[in-house]
């Protein structure tokens, strides 16, 4: 359990979706006019207000990767030869990768074992 109280799942590329204890068949025989119902007679599944709305902001795409993969910033940044300061300005929204620090973090997002495979060598 992490601090907060909340647990941390990681999904890993290529593990079957876990489908818990919820009546998927249930769910999915549903129309759409059924989901908006039950979802807004649960009262802790309230829809957001556009005020609230707007003050929401997107979780930096790098740092969902980096999530997902289960690793640390300096991990991450370790393991894929980035500077410390410049993942945390991506995943912070101060800068945004450029094209080449782009397509490595797709390289990393579609196959992060081979590229951290790659990377592992000191001379590189």
């Amino acid at each position: 359990m992490s601090k907060t109280g909340t647990t941390r799942v990681t999904v890993k590329p290529g593990d079957p979706r876990r489908r818990g204890e919820s009546d998927w068949e249930r769910l999915e025989a549903m129309t759409d006019e059924g989901i908006l119902a039950a979802a807004l007679a649960d009262p802790d599944a309230q829809p957001l207000a556009p005020e609230q709305l707007a003050r929401m902001h997107r979780a930096s795409r790098v740092k969902v990767l980096r999530q997902r993969l289960g690793m640390t910033q300096v991990e991450f940044a370790d393991a894929f030869h980035l500077p410390i300061t410049t993942l945390r300005d991506w995943e912070q929204h101060r800068s945004t990768p450029d094209a080449p620090a782009r397509a490595l973090l797709l390289a990393i997002e579609r196959d992060p074992e081979v590229m951290r495979r790659l990377l592992a060598d000191k001379a590189a």
